[in-house]
């Protein structure tokens, strides 16, 4: 089975070299590159590809943007954001980026290790203790009952997008798989705001998750 190729991206150098020496024990992964500023990960992912970047949201640059251009410009790659921040701010805002799981720098070499996979295979991996805040959430939501209201307002193919919101695809992703335009999908997701009673985008992201945690 083919290793897992990871870019590990933090301005920490100690951090770098302690996470490399986890993964390449570990014997399922190969470290291709390592980056100190979100402009150098940026230019490593388009020479190196990798199929994972570890990113750290507060490194110098700005993070969220480098995992805008890193989903947008290096088809394929995902992004694992690596952080000190147990910020729900931070994590939808990640999300919302493109970023494909979060977890913190105070977890267990085990979640990392998992995280890693998850992502590669194409699935969204979540913090332990997020996730959990996220499904009680929802369960008030449910509770109410709110989310069959709202969700019967959306057409199918607005259902459809949400189900891949809450996956964790982009845009350009979500248009090429549905055969349809990027900007068709961008209107759509505007459709869904307006229809949920959602205020922006990253509300919208917050929502898909919890659907996505529920099902």
């Amino acid at each position: 089975m083919e290793k897992i190729r990871v870019l590990l991206a933090d301005d920490h150098t100690l951090f770098r070299e302690g996470v490399r020496m986890l993964l390449e024990a570990q014997g399922d992964f190969d470290v291709v590159g390592e980056a100190a500023t979100a402009e150098e990960a940026v230019e490593q992912a388009r020479g190196r590809s990798p199929d994972v970047v570890a990113l750290d949201i507060s490194m110098p640059g700005d993070g969220l943007e480098a995992t805008r251009r890193l989903r947008g410009e290096v088809p394929g790659l995902k992004v694992l954001i690596l952080t000190m921040h147990d910020s729900d701010d931070y994590f939808f805002q990640a999300l919302e980026a493109g970023a494909s799981g979060y977890v913190l720098k105070e977890s267990a070499a085990a979640d990392l290790v998992a995280a890693l996979k998850e992502v590669a295979a194409g699935r969204v991996f979540l913090h332990a203790p997020m996730a959990a805040r996220l499904v009680r959430a929802f369960l008030q939501l449910t509770g109410r009952g709110e989310e069959g209201g709202r969700l019967a307002r959306l057409t199918g193919r607005e259902k459809e997008v949400l189900a891949l919101i809450a996956e964790g695809h982009t845009s350009e992703e979500i248009a090429e798989r549905l055969h349809r335009s990027v900007h068709t999908i961008h209107s759509h997701r505007a459709h869904i705001i307006e229809k949920l009673g959602l205020h922006s985008r990253a509300e919208l992201m917050r929502y898909a998750v919890l659907l996505g945690l529920r099902r």
